[in-house]
Formats: C-alpha cells, sequence, structure tokens
C-alpha cells in the first residue's frame, strides 16, 4: 500500500526470483536560477505538457568543488568479487550550493573484465523509485549483465538520494510497517475510510519526523543533477547507462537536462512524463489486468489452477471473491502475522511482474484458499522487501517520498477517490479498488509536489535506447511508444511478451539489439519488434 503503485523496480524481479529458488523444494522538480526546470509545479495540466528545459552547459561556480572531488575508493567487502565502494557528496539544495548543506551518496563500480577496449563507466539504475542501484549493481548487474557489456565498461552504480545507502528516507518502525501495509486498502464504509486515511496521515507525520529536511530534496531532477556529477567524477564525458522501470524516467531526466551529454542509454520498461499521477495510476491499473488476463489464460491450462476458470473474466470474478473473503476474515500466518486482503492483493501484484513466478501465484492462491497463506504472503513480503525477521528496507519510503514530490497527488479528498472508483474498476474488476485508494496517500504528504508532468525532447542528444514490453503490467507499453516519441532521437525496440521489462530477461533478440547499441552504438530501427 504505497504512495501510488507507480513503476516499482526491476528489484522485484530480482526479490521473486530468490523466492522463486526458495520456495522449489516445498513445491520533476525545478527551483530557482540555474536549476530550473521547464514546467509549471503548481498542479495537474489538461492543456499538453510543456517541455523540460535543459540546463546551461556551463558548470556553475559553486558547483565546481562537487564535481572536481576525489573519491576515496575502497573494498565494499563483498568476498572477493573485485567491487569497490565510495561516498560522494552532492549539494542537499542546487539552488544553494554553498549554504544549503550536503547530502552523502553511496557509490560503487566494478572495473571493466576485459577482453577489449574499455568504453567508459555504465551507470545502472533497477528503478523504484527507492530501489538501491548499488544493491542491483552488487547482487545482479556487474555479475548478470552479458560477459562482452560488462568486459567492455566498468559497471557503476549511486543510490539516488534518500535511497538505501544515501541517506534514507525513514518513515516507520518496522512493526509500524507490518501494520501500516495491513490497513484495508478498500473501504467498505465510512470508518475504514476514516482508518485509511488516518494510516496515511501517520505514515506522512513518521516521514516528516524522521527525514522532514531531506523530504523536500528527493525530487528526480535533484538525482538526475547527482548523476551528472558522478559521471565527471568518474572521469567520463558522456553518460552511458540502463535504467529500468523508474529508471527510466531517471535517464530521460538527465537526458532533458543535459543533451549534449548523453552517451549510450537504455531505457527499459518506459514512464511517459507527460502524464499527471491520476493517469498514470490508472494506467497501471490497467496495465496489471492485461497481466492477470495472461495469468489466467496461462493457469486455466493447468489442471491445479486455483480459479477454475477458462475466461479471464470469470477468473477475476473469483480472484475478487477470494479478496472479499480475506477482508472478512484473514487467514493467520504463523502465530503473530494475518494474511489481509491487503497484504494477499499486494502478493497478486508482486507476481504480475514475472511470468515466470505465475506456477508460484497458482500454489500460492491454491494453499491460500484451502486455508494456508504463507506462500502469498511471502510474495507480498517480496514486493515490500520485507526479510524473514520482519525488517524492511527503506524501499516503500523513498518510494512515497519521490513520487508525492514528482507529481501533485491524483487524489486530494475521498470523495475524488469515489468519484474516480468506476473508472478503476473498469480497468480492472478486481485490483481497480485497491489501486484508487492507494493513489490517495500523496494528499496528506507533508512537503508540496515541486514537479508535474511535462514532456522530454532532450533536442541534441545521441540516440537513445526506449526497450517497451507488450504486456508490462507496471509500465505499459503506450508509455513505451509515447516516450519513444518524445525524445528527439528516441529509438523505440519492442518485445511482444509478459513481465516488467525485457533486457536480460530471455529474449535473445531484445539482448542482441541492447547489446550492439551499448558496443557499437548502433541503435534498431524503431519498427524493430522481438518475442
Amino acid at each position: 500500500m504505497d504512495a501510488s503503485r507507480l513503476l516499482r523496480t526491476s528489484g522485484t524481479l530480482v526479490a521473486t526470483a530468490a523466492l522463486l529458488i526458495s520456495a522449489a523444494a516445498p513445491v520533476v522538480a525545478g527551483d530557482s536560477g540555474e536549476a530550473g526546470g521547464g514546467f509549471a509545479p503548481s498542479a495537474e495540466l489538461a492543456a499538453p505538457a510543456p517541455p523540460l528545459r535543459p540546463l546551461p552547459t556551463q558548470l556553475p561556480a559553486a558547483l565546481r568543488p562537487y564535481y572536481e572531488q576525489k573519491l576515496s575508493w575502497h573494498s565494499c567487502g563483498t568476498k572477493g568479487k573485485g567491487f569497490e565502494c565510495a561516498t560522494m557528496r552532492a549539494p542537499l539544495d542546487y539552488s544553494a550550493p554553498r549554504a544549503g548543506g550536503v547530502v552523502k551518496l553511496a557509490v560503487s563500480r566494478k572495473k571493466a573484465s576485459g577482453p577489449g577496449k574499455r568504453l567508459g563507466s555504465l551507470m545502472v539504475n533497477p528503478g523504484g523509485p527507492g530501489g538501491s542501484a548499488v544493491g542491483f549493481l552488487q547482487q545482479y548487474a556487474a555479475t548478470g549483465y552479458p560477459a562482452e557489456v560488462r568486459a567492455r565498461y566498468d559497471m557503476v552504480a549511486m543510490d539516488p538520494r534518500g535511497v538505501a545507502g544515501s541517506e534514507p528516507v525513514t518513515c516507520l518502525s518496522d512493526a509500524e510497517m507490518d501494520d501500516y501495509a495491513k490497513v484495508d486498502q478498500t473501504p467498505d464504509n465510512a470508518t475504514e475510510v476514516r482508518q485509511l486515511v488516518a494510516a496515511y496521515k501517520k505514515y506522512a507525520r513518521g516521514c516528516l519526523q524522521r527525514s522532514g529536511k531531506l523530504l523536500r530534496h528527493v525530487s528526480t531532477i535533484e538525482a538526475a543533477r547527482d548523476m551528472d556529477m558522478f559521471r565527471s567524477v568518474l572521469g567520463d564525458d558522456k553518460l552511458h547507462y540502463v535504467g529500468a522501470s523508474y529508471g527510466t524516467f531517471l535517464g530521460a531526466t538527465y537526458a532533458g537536462l543535459y543533451p549534449n551529454r548523453v552517451g549510450r542509454l537504455v531505457l527499459d520498461g518506459a514512464l511517459d512524463p507527460s502524464l499527471g499521477s491520476e493517469q498514470v495510476n490508472r494506467d497501471q491499473t490497467a496495465g496489471f489486468q492485461t497481466a492477470f488476463t495472461s495469468f489466467a489464460k496461462d493457469c486455466a491450462e493447468h489442471e491445479d489452477c486455483p480459479l477454475d476458470a477458462s475466461l479471464p473474466s470469470v477468473a477475476g470474478a473469483r480472484l475478487k471473491a477470494f479478496f472479499n473473503q480475506l477482508d472478512r476474515r484473514p487467514l493467520a500466518v504463523g502465530k503473530s502475522r494475518e494474511l489481509t486482503e491487503s497484504l494477499a492483493t499486494t502478493g497478486v501484484i508482486s507476481a504480475m511482474y514475472d511470468e515466470a513466478a505465475w506456477p508460484l501465484l497458482r500454489k500460492a492462491l491454491h494453499d491460500a484458499q484451502n486455508g494456508d497463506g504463507a506462500l502469498l504472503m511471502r510474495l507480498s513480503d517480496a514486493y515490500y522487501e520485507r526479510n524473514a525477521h520482519g525488517g524492511y528496507t527503506n524501499l516503500m519510503a523513498a518510494n512515497s517520498a519521490v513520487n508525492c514530490l514528482d507529481l501533485p497527488p491524483a487524489f486530494r479528498s475521498t470523495a475524488a477517490v469515489r468519484r474516480a472508483l468506476p473508472d478503476f474498476e473498469k480497468a480492472s474488476p478486481a485490483l481497480g479498488a485497491s489501486f484508487a485508494w492507494s493513489a490517495l496517500s500523496c494528499a496528506y504528504w507533508p512537503t508540496p509536489a515541486t514537479g508535474g508532468p511535462h514532456r522530454i525532447e532532450a533536442r541534441g542528444a545521441a540516440p537513445i535506447l526506449v526497450v517497451g514490453t507488450t504486456r508490462d503490467p507496471a509500465t505499459p507499453y503506450p508509455w513505451a511508444r509515447a516516450l519513444a516519441g518524445q525524445l528527439s532521437s528516441g529509438r523505440l525496440l519492442t518485445y511482444d511478451g509478459d513481465g516488467h521489462t525485457a533486457y536480460t530477461r530471455g529474449s535473445t533478440c531484445i539482448d542482441k539489439a541492447v547489446n550492439a547499441y551499448l558496443l557499437t552504438t548502433a541503435a534498431p530501427p524503431t519498427s524493430q519488434k522481438c518475442s
């Protein structure tokens, strides 16, 4: 039950993959002056969104000490795998870099392995907002990306400000997060509405109390400016980058601010920055319905399908009935937890990110319908990045902080949610209400949004590769088409398939095209489609 289910991360795929393995045995913000963004920050825009303006090419004197800093690299202690770590300083407030304070950012690298000429640094970000880029680098990208790419690039990552190792935003204790995650987000009466609103307000108060100063400075534009500083500190003239999910918004924002510094940018599972928050949430609701329809069709082909229906519409009705049952009577899980309707919904959503999780979801739903909610709870925990000991990463706190700063709230009142419910439930009968009510939380955020919908054109940038998956639940395919169309040098590469993002997820065609672009700058034609 996050601020908006906006995007989430490729880390969701990694977490679900780990769960699959472990379960195998039992089964845009502008500021003043030189920092200015190019859009009105006050409200959702009905007119075509304005473009994001690039920053001046000349580096302001006040930022020079940051750009010229020398990092003290040291071994990360990752069991001899060759990773180095460091801390980079950035101004907390780019509008007052001398007086506004400093934020310390965690960065990591693994040098090019060879053979072949080194091409520079390849920065990675798994998305979120709130996913740890350093964790993604060390746990996957620097060992799981194609060998020919790792041979030619130093693989590097920076946790965005407010995330993981970079002065993380915190909001609630672990026990409070458990309570927050299980609050009913499909309220049936006025009492349950008040309880949901109270939970959102408590969450917001906790964020303000624990991270108040930082909350005003975790926007995507500020994170993109940090990326440019990291590029300079690494000694690279151009930024080479692979961003997934929300990481595409971060990468596209960088291109919009610094078009002349764009090297090879891969934006996989793209966001359309011209959309307001309500539209983003409604589109994403429809995206998860598309993914559920694919799951339901696949489920019907297996004898163990717990939805027991050959038609996706019937399967959706059965899923909703199951959720309603949990709403009335949650399932006990272990000695101290309950599988509520909200947690079960999150578990289902978690499995939609990767079609490889569908067999696990079939078993989880079957078990839950027979009184055992443990596996569906584990899927929910993977989404929230809750470990077996009850500890949470700061993913959800950072997700809320960035989303609520980047865009005005989707809804500002419970009445607005009720008016929108028919559209959301039309987009997804089983999931729509949950998405609509979860989009209310930014209405109570303690810091006003500083960003707004905008187009990113990045005029003058080198070719930028946008990758879209036709049945991506979290970043629907029309978003990739839209972003590629906005970018003056955008090239769209299409994967006809299921799941969230496409690169290094099993398509030889996609991997070959992306690798060729990263190694030779040869971008595929926009008409290229893979399956």
